[in-house]
């Protein structure tokens, strides 16, 4: 894919940009380490200033910023701007709790026979964040704002079709007061991940992606022992039960599955309805679905733009072209639209098998499935019949019901009467084929720290006793 900005609403190339050659990606690596020692130098109140002033300056440019997104991937520019106020949110609040988060942890002294015992914690070193276009300032800005509170630096590769986007993280770091080099935007392809994961210099990478790079970045970090922590998608079910509140679990649905033009990973894909309210849900969801506005994604009327790439396009059609081919139905949309552009329409597809593709796959677009369940059991069956494990949600206003949405949905994060979403004071990532580690919350500002364990003895001078490793 080359590194340009296609406008997905019209298909026209609007800006290209040349790949960093290997000249520059060395001075890039050599910024990273004298940006490392400067930072991991400086106090925690000095991080936070500075990271406080990059809150700032998102909040000056976010009109400008998100039509930039827009223009660049296709999300609705309401959606753009509220992007832009949630990365200045995440940066405040890990200027806010970071020392907290990474403060020594006392140990158990007594038991280990020394005066003191603790844990610290410690930055690692550049860090390479390989990142996606579907949120493309959110999920760099969730990197980096722990990243940098903790004494680390980043090494930001991101898609190919955001590269303005791109550019603008690159600076805005430094803009707010970072020492150069704390975080630097790489202009390369994939084919040169590779060689700046092996670089010693490297520490560690983190991805946010598919399930395809994330098996490759795994497979090169493990060869040269570096830490990694993986997002690779999801398939995430929305289970409907019969005390649910209707209306309500169709509405939110809806936005579920279409946020972000049906693009995120965390999106409800898997509509799974007890066989009681099944009838009724569906004919809720349906009416909304169809009352979607789709168009001019810069226009504040619109619910749904086009999709970002043409290959996204062409997957989505593919997918539902081989389910309706197998037997499944389509209940809404199902083909693209006919305009300049990457546009699929609101689709709601049902009598799904395990056969279909779209039984196993996440479709990034907003197509729905809907699942027809007999039981409990047979819900959470569908549910966990799945090589993914990102988010769920549950609908029910059964307590007991709840509790054993909880315990039993393979997932790395259960939502119930609620969709699936990212907040910076919760743990965020998944189980099975959807990777590994988490971001967010304490959990993800310590990810990329050394756990350094300290112990503290008398310094007298005395008999050891016999020791075991």
């Amino acid at each position: 894919m080359p590194i340009a900005t296609i406008n997905p609403a019209t298909g026209e190339v609007l800006k290209t940009f040349d790949p960093m050659p290997a000249e520059q990606i060395e001075l890039c690596l050599r910024a990273a380490v004298n940006g490392f020692t400067a930072v991991k130098r400086t106090s925690f109140a000095q991080r936070a200033a500075w990271m406080r002033a990059a809150a700032d300056l998102l909040e000056a440019d976010r009109d400008k910023l998100a039509a930039l997104m827009t223009t660049e991937m296709g999300k609705t520019l309401a959606a753009s701007k509220a992007e832009v106020t949630k990365c200045a949110t995440g940066c405040r609040y890990y200027a806010d709790h970071a020392e907290g988060f990474l403060a020594d942890e006392p140990r158990d002294a007594k038991a280990v026979n020394a005066v003191r015992a603790y844990t610290r914690y410690q930055p690692l070193g550049p860090v390479l964040a390989i990142m996606p276009w579907n949120f493309p300032l959110w999920q760099a800005i969730r990197f980096a704002a722990p990243a940098l509170m903790a004494g680390n630096v980043g090494l930001l590769k991101h898609a190919s079709n955001v590269p303005q986007t791109a550019l603008y993280l690159g600076e805005l770091f430094t803009r707010a007061g970072f020492p150069d080099g704390a975080f630097t935007t790489l202009l390369i392809g994939s084919d040169k991940v590779e060689a700046v994961l092996a670089d010693h210099r490297v520490r560690a990478a983190t991805l946010t992606g598919s399930e395809a790079a994330g098996r490759s970045v795994a497979e090169i970090a493990g060869r040269y022992l570096k830490k990694t922590v993986l997002e690779l998608g999801g398939n995430d079910p929305f289970v409907v039960m019969p005390s649910a509140d209707l209306d309500k679990a169709a509405e939110v649905g809806v936005v579920a599955r279409c946020q972000n033009n049906g693009q995120s990973c965390i999106a409800a894909k898997r509509f799974i309805v007890h066989t009681d309210v099944y009838d009724a849900f569906a004919e809720r969801f349906i009416e909304k679905m169809r009352a979607l506005t789709v168009g001019d994604p810069m226009d504040d009327d619109t619910d749904v733009g086009p999709l970002a790439t043409e290959q996204g396009l062409h997957d989505a059609e593919e997918q539902v072209r081989e389910a309706v081919e197998k037997g499944a139905k389509v209940l809404l949309g199902g083909k693209r639209l006919d305009r300049p552009g990457w546009w699929y329409p609101p689709t709601v597809v049902t009598d799904i098998t395990p056969q279909m593709r779209m039984w196993h796959e996440e479709v990034f677009a907003p197509v729905a499935g809907l699942y027809r369940a007999s039981s409990y059991e047979e819900a959470i069956e569908i549910a966990n019949d799945s090589p993914y494990g990102l988010g769920s949600n549950a609908w029910t206003t059964d307590p007991a019901e709840q509790e054993r949405f909880a315990n039993d949905l393979d997932a790395g994060m259960v939502f119930v009467n609620g969709m699936t979403t990212s907040y910076p004071q919760l743990p965020f990532g998944g189980v099975k084929h959807s990777g590994y580690g988490r971001e967010l919350a304490e959990v993800g500002i310590r990810e990329f720290c050394n756990m350094k364990t300290v112990w503290v003895g008398e310094g007298a001078a005395g008999r050891p006793g016999a020791q075991v490793e």
